[in-house]
């Protein structure tokens, strides 16, 4: 875990905590969360904002380094509703801020 490539920042992290609102996987929101690349870093796996999201311990431990979509099968965990949420979460975290609409238009 030392050598994998880090590119998330505290303020990211917390971002992504609040974008789920829970764990990623149960949605379990009565328990610290602990980071979990979707992608496993055995696999090329990076903490970086698109691959990182919130489980609780019990999720984290028992995905341990196995392929996501396999491991929510034999969970029996709702896949479809996670990859759905991945995206929804993805977009959240990755919009360009707008325009302030109670800025002053300056001409």
């Amino acid at each position: 875990m030392r050598n994998a490539g880090n590119d998330l920042s505290v303020a990211q992290w917390q971002e992504i905590k609040d974008a789920w609102g829970g764990c990623a996987y149960c949605a379990r929101s009565d328990t610290p969360l602990q980071k979990d690349c979707i992608q496993p870093l055995s696999v090329g796996g990076r903490y970086t904002r698109l691959n990182v999201v919130p489980a609780c311990r019990s999720c984290n431990a028992s995905k341990c380094n196995s392929e996501v979509t396999g491991w929510m099968r034999r969970k029996k965990l709702d896949e479809e509703a996670f990859l759905r949420r991945v995206i929804a979460v993805s977009a959240l975290l990755t919009a360009e801020p707008g325009p302030d609409p109670s800025a002053e238009v300056l001409q």
